[in-house]
Parts: structure tokens; sequence; C-alpha cells
């Protein structure tokens, strides 16, 4: 079979392999990038429901979790918001800031990918797409087989992403090949993903599809602010996805459900009122939930037949509604995968692995995961310009 040199060899075309071949290329090298999928960047072209959050104004280390939370910091002080905002201004895309100061394209997010193209294609980068690779050795330098031809280069990226979207081709293979060379991992885990009910709990809330409160959800010493939006599986929005990144199977999570309402003052406020409990809670949360709710946890009548004592437990509920999901809906949901390689087996300034000279990690692939808001993409960008300054 045909041997065919290179400097550098990238495995995997999303946002992490791109940025690391166009660095790689400004330098010189003879850069391949290979991937199985058909199209490039695939997760790129669908996030932010196709719009691209591609950053947020205020990115920092404690917008990631890892087994290291110092790992990040050098690759996020390398590469600013502000440099991949320069990216997008010099190819004309028109970009505007949402809530939470996140960054989103006003057009489509194929409109980033296409830019990243252009920016290969400038720089001399090859892209083979629908080439997914058979094997890796290392006799000398590290050797890659596809179907077609065997690829030798002194340098080794892995941008091969989690297991997030598997209808996308996300697979494990970042993970395989850590092991290959004994680099430790931490498994991957569905991360920023809707949680399932209890068998309990849906049969009190599962008709409640489509409902959204604005709630505060915590778990352990996490908190989370936004919206909570119930399916017929469990619940979903903004607040869940976050704490599902922190939650273990079997962990309560809390969720005030009244955040910015001291329930407890409206209920002695009325507690001499014949107004039934359930229509007066009703002023601060949809019908429809409090009915559900009560039916659950506190049977409604006029608030005048309860004794102080119970308004004050019922107020406690509404404001710690304490459930423990049975799992999550997994990678088919998953925005994106938590765990991978092990960042103490990697520098954090190049993303090379301590110890194999010339291999690298980067993007999802990697023990770092971001939190909802455009962290998990900019963590893509800093890492492979930092692969992508040294292989």
């Amino acid at each position: 079979m045909q041997i065919i040199q290179k400097d550098v060899i990238i495995i995997g075309a999303g946002a992490s392999g791109l940025m690391c071949a166009i660095e790689a290329g400004k330098r010189g090298r003879r850069v391949l990038v290979l991937d199985h999928a058909d199209r490039l960047a695939k997760k790129v072209q669908v996030s932010g429901g196709g719009r691209c959050n591609f950053t947020n104004r205020d990115v920092r280390a404690e917008h990631y979790y890892s087994s290291n939370p110092h790992f990040c910091k050098s690759a996020l002080a390398r590469y600013a918001p502000d440099d991949f905002m320069a990216f997008l201004t010099k190819h004309k895309i028109a970009f505007a800031e949402k809530e939470g100061e996140q960054l989103f394209c006003l057009r489509s997010a194929s409109l980033v990918v296409h830019a990243l193209q252009q920016e290969c294609i400038k720089f001399a980068v090859e892209i083979l797409l629908g080439h997914p690779v058979k094997s890796i050795a290392r006799p000398e330098a590290f050797e890659v087989m596809t179907k077609d031809a065997t690829y030798r280069a002194e340098a080794l990226v892995i941008a091969t992403g989690g297991c997030s979207y598997p209808k996308l081709g996300a697979t494990d293979f970042g993970l395989r090949i850590a092991r290959q060379f004994g680099l430790n991992i931490v498994p991957f885990t569905p991360a920023l993903v809707p949680l399932l009910f209890s068998e309990r709990d849906a049969k009190h809330f599962a008709g409640l599809s489509g409902i959204s409160l604005d709630v505060e959800a915590a778990c352990r010493n996490h908190r989370f602010r936004g919206n909570a939006l119930f399916t017929h599986k469990g619940l979903s929005g903004p607040s869940i996805l976050q704490i599902s990144t922190v939650w273990r199977a079997g962990e309560e999570i809390v969720v005030n459900l009244v955040p910015d309402t001291d329930i407890l003052e409206v209920l002695m406020n009325h507690r001499l009122s014949a107004i039934e409990l359930h229509n007066l809670i009703a002023r601060f949360l949809p019908k429809r939930f409090i009915q559900a709710w009560c039916k659950a946890y506190a049977p409604s009548r006029p608030l005048n037949t309860y004794p102080d004592k119970e308004l004050k437990s019922i107020a406690g509920m509404l404001h710690e509604w304490t459930i423990i999901p049975a799992g999550t809906e997994g990678y088919a949901k998953a925005e994106v995968a938590a765990g991978g390689v092990d960042t103490d087996e990697l520098s954090s300034k190049t993303m090379e692995a301590k110890k194999v000279p010339g291999l690298y990690f980067i993007g999802e692939v990697l023990d770092v995961t971001g939190q909802l808001g455009g962290y998990n993409l900019h963590w893509a960008w800093a890492s492979g310009f930092a692969a992508g300054q040294v292989a």
C-alpha cells in the first residue's frame, strides 16, 4: 500500500481539528485532516440551533469541569473570544450577543464551517472526508492506515470529539487511541443532557410536556438559574442541562420553583383567605403545573384551613422541590460528553502527551467540559489553536 508523508496528521474534521489544521498550516507544515464523516464539522453545523453559539464574551476556567480545573487556563489565556470574533469579522460573518453573553451567528452555522474550510485551503491543508482510520501504529513516526493509503507523520493530533450526537457519527475512537498509547482516561458520560423522571415523578408530571418555569436548580454546591422545560420523559431547559453535567446517579436535585418570591410571606398574607392554595400559587407558576404539584405534595384547599406549620412546610417544598432523576436521556440528546483523556497525561500549553512525544489530543476528547453557552466550542478553538502552534 502507498505510504504518503506528511508533517502533521489530524484525525477529526470538527471545530478543534480544523482550527489546529489552520494554525499548523500557517507555519508551513504539510497538514492532512482525516475524517470518517462525509461532511465537515457536523456538530458545528447543528450547534446553537443551526446558528452556532461559537463562544461567550465571558470565558474563564470556572466555566469548565475537569479532574484538573487548572488545565484549561493556559489555552484559554492564549485564545480569547475576541480572537474568534475577529476571525468571523475577517470573513464578513455577522454575529450578535444573546442572553448570558452568548455569541451566535446571525445567519447559518454553515458560514462558520465554510470560513474554516477557506482558511484550510489558503494554507494548503489537505482534507479527506469519508476516510475512516483502520489502525494507527508508531514504529518510528506515526503511521495512520485508511482504506486507500498509509499516511506517515511525526505529529498526530486526535480531534475526534466525544460520544454526543451519535447520529452524526460520534464514537469513543479518541479514547481507544489514548488507551493504545498507554494514557489514562476518564470514562465518557453524557453532559448538558435532559434528565428523566423517576417512576413516582413521572406519574404526576409526565403530562406537563411543554411547560417552562424560571427556576434555580442545585446539586451539591452547584447552582444554575434559568428555564426548566417539562418533557414527556422528564426535565430539560438551560438550568437542567447545566446541572446535569455535575449530577451523578442517585443524587438529589433541589429546584427553587419561585426564586424571586418569598412564597411563605405570600401564603401568610393570605392565611385568613378562602382562596384555594393552587389558585394563589398560580399567580406565580403555571396553573397546570401547580395543580399537578399540589396533587403530589399538598392537596389544595382554602388557605384559611391550613395551620401555619403546614403553610411553612408547603413554602419550603416550593423553594426546595427535591427530585431524584432516574437517569439521563443519554448521548442521543446530550450536547457534549464529559470525561475524556486524563489531562494529567498532557501538557496544558501544547496538548501533547507527556509519555508520547508528537501525540496531541484536543477538543471534546479531553477531560474538559464547558458549561452551556458557547464554552465548549470555545474550548475547541482554544485547544486546537494551542496544538496548532507546535504540532
